[in-house]
């Protein structure tokens, strides 16, 4: 028993090699969709705890943190057992899952495929397909937006989701190995599915949202740092502003975490991002995020540099985990 135990564990730690492979995985190839990708069975088995929970009449905070003791448990468990079975085959075996778990559940790739869908149909004049690609990441009237406003929206949610799609998923990975990376992913898909300030789900959301803030906080300012650093390095950006920038507006965003990575982005750039933003035909905020003297993003240069900039951050990130983890 004891034997099986370790083995278990050991199954689970953080490997420098699977990371590493993981990411570039994810880069090269990036997030396909099929239906039982692992976050989509996470999200499929959300919906019917959730729909068992409300049956029950546990549809207020203690149903919520029921919710999400149940999920961590049931994939916890999934992780555990799929590779110890795997390890009962052989042990390539069970480092191929392990791989395909963490390559599962990064999305910088993804992130990539969604701005540079947006890119591409602003710079062919398709402006119905770049508004019907940003409705797929941002919660807002895409029917007004003109080429400048989807770049800045794409850019906006790639700064944004930089922290919570992948900072965070390898901050976890490297600090609690597998384990780390699945509560990690549970948690952030209930944030998604139910951490609304809704009546159906201000009280029900109300553990998810909040376990989703707290394990982001560190990751979200871990990237403001990284972002003016690389910017700080890298020609064509301002290492200056992305930190002025992001410590005194990332307030000015909704949460305690987005603000840094976008509004340290804005900053590295030398450009304003969000700018009007309208919800059901209402105008919800004009704030706009930057130094006031800098010109609003808008151009294909200005996405290309935000990649660029998000690829680094990204690859530095990684270098770091990998440095960690091999010399433990």
């Amino acid at each position: 028993m004891a034997d099986w135990l370790t083995a278990a564990l050991s199954s689970l730690a953080p490997d420098p090699g699977v990371l590493v492979l993981a990411v570039a995985l994810d880069l090269a190839v990036g997030d396909p969709v099929y239906a039982w990708h692992p976050v989509r069975i996470i999200g499929h088995t959300l919906a019917w705890m959730e729909n068992a929970l409300r049956r029950a009449g546990l549809d207020g905070y203690a149903g919520g943190v029921l919710l999400g003791v149940g999920l961590a448990t049931v994939f916890l468990l999934v992780t555990g057992s799929l590779l110890v079975l795997a390890g009962l085959v052989a042990p390539v075996a069970e480092r191929l899952v392990h791989l395909f778990i963490v390559y599962s559940l990064l999305a910088l790739g993804d992130l990539f495929h969604h701005v540079w869908r947006i890119e591409s149909a602003v710079q062919r004049g398709d402006l119905v397909a770049a508004r019907t690609a940003v409705s797929a990441l941002v919660g807002r009237d895409t029917d007004r937006l003109d080429g400048a406003a989807c770049r800045r929206a794409a850019v906006e949610s790639l700064s944004e989701n930089l922290t919570d799609g992948f900072v965070s998923a390898v901050l976890w990975y490297v600090v609690l190995g597998l384990p780390g990376l699945v509560l990690f992913k549970v948690v952030s898909t209930m944030d998604s599915m139910v951490g609304y300030k809704t009546p159906r789900y201000l009280r029900f959301g109300w553990c998810g949202a909040r376990l989703d803030d707290v394990m982001n906080y560190v990751p979200a300012r871990l990237t403001w740092v990284l972002i003016a650093v690389v910017a700080g390095v890298f020609p064509n950006y301002s290492g200056r502003k992305a930190w002025a920038v992001g410590l005194s507006q990332h307030a000015l965003l909704l949460g305690p975490n987005s603000g840094w990575s976008e509004a340290a982005t804005a900053g590295a750039l030398e450009r304003r991002l969000v700018g009007p933003v309208w919800r059901d035909g209402v105008l919800v905020t004009d704030l706009w995020i930057g130094d006031p003297a800098d010109a609003p993003l808008g151009t294909r240069g200005d996405v290309i540099r935000a990649v660029a900039l998000a690829m680094v951050v990204g690859l530095v990130t990684t270098a770091a985990g990998y440095a960690y983890l091999a010399t433990r």
